[in-house]
């Protein structure tokens, strides 16, 4: 565990690579997937806007039919002054009708949008994360991507439910009122919409503000979460070395800069909202001021003049939505800004143009950048079918290889394993043994030379193939929450007597039909309701079905009691008939058999023979058997 300090991420406001156009046209791909939907949603603005604009005009006729002013429209000349109530009263509830009805359609249409833009985000965004390279997992805290996939791809998804429909949808109706004051009495609505400049600029200013206030939030969310995750992951080491108190004091103090954060994004938002509401006064008025004048100079009716003081709450009105989804705009930018550097983590290790036709992969994804990838070389057809011909060999070639930089953890490994060959990987540790298993799988890719599988260069292998053909049991065995048989398939097809038999062959049979249920035992998360060497159990049977050429084996047995690991080494001698196998073994004793040893110190290969060659050299092998003979 790093807890001991606060988890924290970079905190500077990074600078801005793209503006807020660029950003939003990231999502059109994924828009244009709910076009028609999108269509019908735009095509609602004109009903919605013109009922909108019609009502205080309804009202205005109204009053001015009460005053009987001459301003009244022709058709209700000459009328019963009830008839004329009745007609307006009718229009006013047609257009109250309308604007509920299609205000409610809209706003499902656009939120179910928002939600099918989410979900297809998400989507991506984890297929894009489980293909990253395993160097990204190693620097990247998992509560940072948790906060990515969740929070801040919902607050992708209201740029289009909530953010950029809705204002379109308010400039569209402050645009029709601004037209029909105009048309009504241009000197009123002159004030109306000279009072909407300084609003602008207010909005703008405190918007710019919001949106620098929610990055720093969303960034200290994101260590929130993965100091959460990290102390829920190592709970028995938080509670056996009683740090509880210790931790929690970390936490808060992680809690507490987020919460300085979101008060500055509530206090930028508060404060649009409070020049909005007092502006909106202050518009009311000027309407009642210069309306009263005219209409003591009897050039404006008083039908007119209430018509205005609704228009002046009418253009404000979507003003003030504007403001609140301008903010949910904003912060929807900043999660494409922060998700888009996920997408833009190149996937290092690809397959080859062969492998991505079979499998039918794409192009980039939309959110991305630009990803600035090596292409992947051409794999030969006839290379691959050779790869499945064959029987297992593995040969290293000059082979260096660093974690970052020129810190080489592997230097100029030269080495071949024969078909059928069981050689063991020995050396202190930080020797880089599991190093050359994570090559092996292609988890790495080799700073320098190649590795070939029966003469094929692993990267000119599809991924699948590849490690179709290499099975590997480690140490400590990951199971995910579900049922035993899902845990020894992984998602391949195979039939429950193909299941049993490999339980059998590996000797796992009796503990999995000792389970309540057996096979359908249902595991918790992390299989915490088995033992260690339980789990492990499992792991020989996943290895054991899928039949793999190549078998590597990292401190497998490491974590069984000695009853159980004399099952498993009695199954392993049957596993390991005509296979080839890689052994990484501490235990020395439990190596003699091996065909060959290779002995590595500090990354480079410097022994390397039977077990009885190398205790006659007297070299690093023999000092090491040595010491643990006399250890033990």
């Amino acid at each position: 565990m790093t807890s001991i300090s606060p988890l924290r991420e970079d905190r500077q406001d990074r600078p801005r690579r793209e503006n807020d156009w660029r950003l939003f046209l990231r999502l059109v791909p994924y828009a244009r997937h709910s076009g028609r939907i999108l269509l019908i949603s735009m095509l609602l603005l004109v009903p919605l806007s013109v009922a909108s604009a019609i009502q205080p005009i309804i009202i205005g006729q109204a009053i001015s039919l009460l005053r009987k002013e001459p301003n009244i429209w022709a058709f209700f000349q000459g009328k019963p002054l009830s008839w004329g109530l009745n007609i307006l009263t009718c229009l006013l509830f047609v257009t109250i009708a309308v604007r509920l009805g299609l205000e409610s359609l809209q706003t499902y249409l656009v939120q179910k949008v928002g939600q099918k833009i989410t979900a297809e985000i998400r989507n991506d965004l984890f297929e894009h994360v489980t293909s990253l390279a395993v160097r990204f997992f190693d620097r990247t805290p998992v509560g940072r991507l948790i906060t990515r996939l969740t929070s801040d791809v919902d607050a992708l998804g209201e740029v289009f439910s909530t953010g950029a429909i809705g204002i379109v949808t308010d400039l569209f109706s402050i645009v029709v009122i601004v037209i029909t004051m105009f048309a009504l009495q241009w000197q009123l609505a002159l004030m109306l919409v000279l009072m909407l400049v300084p609003v602008a600029g207010v909005v703008i200013y405190f918007q710019q503000q919001y949106r620098k206030a929610n990055y720093r939030a969303r960034e200290e969310l994101s260590a929130l979460n993965a100091a959460l995750q990290e102390n829920i992951t190592g709970i028995n080491v938080v509670q056996l070395f009683r740090r509880q108190q210790f931790n929690s004091e970390l936490f808060r103090t992680i809690n507490q800069r987020y919460v300085r954060e979101v008060d500055k994004t509530i206090f930028h938002d508060s404060a649009v909202s409070a020049t909005l509401e007092w502006i909106a006064l202050v518009a009311i008025a000027g309407v009642l001021w210069l309306g009263g004048v005219r209409l003591l100079q009897q050039s404006l009716s008083f039908g007119t003049l209430s018509a205005f003081i609704l228009f002046a709450q009418r253009l404000f009105d979507p003003l003030r939505q504007f403001a609140e989804k301008f903010t949910a705009l904003q912060a929807g930018f900043t999660a494409i800004e922060r998700i888009g550097d996920i997408f833009n983590e190149p996937v290092e290790i690809r397959d080859p143009e062969v492998a991505l036709r079979s499998l039918g992969r794409h192009g980039n994804l939309p959110l991305q950048a630009g990803n600035g990838e090596k292409s992947a070389q051409p794999a030969s057809e006839g290379a691959l079918s050779d790869f499945s011909e064959k029987k297992g060999e593995i040969r290293f070639e000059q082979v260096w290889f660093a974690y970052k930089g020129d810190e080489y953890v592997l230097k100029d490994l030269d080495f071949t394993i024969r078909p059928g060959e069981k050689v063991a990987l020995v050396g202190p540790t930080g020797a880089g043994k599991s190093s050359i298993i994570r090559l092996l799988c292609r988890l790495h890719e080799p700073s320098k030379g190649r590795i070939l599988v029966d003469g094929v260069d692993i990267r000119d292998m599809p991924q699948a193939e590849l490690r179709r053909h290499v099975s590997v049991i480690l140490q400590d065995g990951f199971l995910f929450a579900g049922d035993v048989k899902s845990n020894i398939t992984l998602g391949d097809n195979y039939s429950l007597q193909e299941i049993r038999t490999a339980a059998e062959r590996t000797n796992v049979a009796r503990f999995i039909e000792q389970l309540p249920e057996g096979y359908d035992t249902e595991l918790r998360e992390r299989g915490t309701n088995l033992s260690g060497g339980q789990k492990q159990l499992l792991a020989f049977a996943r290895a054991a079905i899928r039949n793999s050429r190549i078998l590597v084996l990292d401190e497998a047995t490491a974590s069984l009691d000695v009853g159980t690991e004399a099952l498993v080494q009695d199954a392993l001698d049957r596993l390991l008939v005509e296979r080839t196998a890689i052994i990484i073994a501490h235990r020395l004793s439990t190596i003699r058999n091996a065909n060959r040893i290779l002995v590595l110190k500090r990354g480079e290969l410097v022994e390397q023979g039977s077990h009885e060659e190398l205790l006659q050299q007297g070299g690093l092998y023999a000092s090491l058997y040595q010491l643990q003979m006399l250890g033990n």
